[in-house]
């Protein structure tokens, strides 16, 4: 996307739907599944909506002040009488009426706006990094929002581990029902509990054996006895947009020493990596403990053309309004912030033993961690 050099002051502008746009949601605090226009003049938030949103926006939302887009695309006609009237129109008519020369957007405003906007001589610039850095550091109403999307998480794996126990081994494959019990029908009995929960659950994972291996496999097929199970589930609560996102690993029938030492390696390493957790710490610290430990205990990572094997992904990320956001604890060089809130989920995956992950989200506190999620270790199930 092009950048302007304009250095005149830019004024925050956002286009999108709530539903992919969490800066969108997050300005607004309502939900609105079109894209519309937002910006910011001085201490206020406007919004530019049709009347079908326009009265509940009134009501609901947290901007400052909500304007009618028929009567700025009305305007807007007026100053454009002789093409095409869209929202590079209105948004460019908005600009004039509130004397806006310069506008400050996110990486992934929509290309085809910006290029209409500075080809009628505004100025677009590309915030680096986030439009709202402030999003890193939530409010007690922001930790308790994601404390509750973790609660739909632990309703989901409860749901999981719940069917596991409900499952019969039949020549080496579980059975739930008199059916084989497949990755694909515990993604479902999961999904269904975090509906009933209050929550949306997408991309949730439920592999087994050799597919959990490859960390963002979502699995398929008949789950067999005796395999480490990885189930992730990072549901969105419909009410609010925000993100929970909690895993354990499970294993119905009976481990190997393999298994059962690669499991309590993980959780051992996984509460050590938590313990770290407070302000000013490095977050890639505690990412370089947890490859160091993983290397102390045995498990080597190795990759070649074939793949990778062993811890092969960063140790955490960021939670809110998505599901991956700021801060990273990864290799990246930054320093925790209070109430910043982050995952810690370190992993093993080894195709030949099976693959083991265990997440919670705790938010940074100045001496310690303030868990964010809850839901017991028992991985063996009978």
């Amino acid at each position: 996307m092009p950048k302007s050099k304009n250095r005149k002051r830019s004024v925050p502008l956002v286009f999108a739907d709530t539903h992919k746009s969490a800066d969108q949601l997050y300005v607004g605090k309502f939900s609105v599944p079109d894209p519309f226009i937002s910006f910011k003049k001085g201490r206020k938030w406007y919004a530019v909506l049709n009347q079908l949103e326009y009265a509940r926006a009134l009501k609901e939302s947290a901007f400052d002040e909500v304007l009618p887009l028929e009567d700025w695309l009305k305007k807007a006609t007026g100053c454009f009488p002789s093409g095409k009237v869209g929202y590079v129109e209105i948004i460019a008519t908005l600009a004039q009426a509130f004397k806006f020369e310069a506008f400050k957007v996110a990486s992934d405003f929509p290309a085809g706006i910006a290029l209409g906007l500075i080809e009628k001589g505004l100025a677009v610039n590309v915030s680096e990094g986030s439009l709202f850095p402030e999003r890193e550091i939530k409010s007690e109403k922001e930790l308790q929002l994601i404390k509750e999307g973790n609660g739909c998480s632990a309703a989901g794996i409860r749901a999981a581990e719940q069917a596991l126990k409900d499952s019969v081994i039949k020549k080496g494959k579980l059975y739930l029902e008199g059916k084989a019990l497949t990755s694909e029908r515990l993604r479902e009995v999961i999904e269904i509990a975090c509906l009933r929960k209050g929550s949306l659950s997408m991309d949730t994972i439920a592999a087994a054996g050799a597919q959990a291996c490859d960390p963002h496999c979502a699995g398929h097929g008949p789950i067999r006895a005796n395999e480490l199970i990885i189930v992730d589930v990072f549901p969105r609560v419909s009410k609010s947009g925000y993100f929970g996102d909690m895993t354990r690993t499970f294993l119905k029938g009976t481990p190997s020493d393999d298994q059962s030492r690669l499991v309590s390696s993980v959780n051992k390493v996984q509460k050590e990596a938590i313990k770290a957790v407070k302000v000013g710490v490095k977050a890639n610290s505690i990412h370089q403990h947890v490859m160091n430990r993983f290397i102390s205990l045995g498990y080597e990572t190795r990759r070649d053309k074939s793949g990778a094997v062993g811890f092969i992904h960063g140790t955490g990320h960021g939670l809110g309004l998505e599901v991956h956001e700021a801060p990273r604890v990864s290799i990246a060089d930054n320093r925790l912030k209070e109430n910043a809130v982050i995952t810690i989920e370190p992993g093993l995956y080894y195709p030949e033993i099976g693959g083991c992950r265990i997440e919670d989200v705790v938010a940074v506190g100045k001496e310690k961690p303030i868990k964010l999620s809850s839901y017991h270790y028992n991985w063996v199930i009978a």
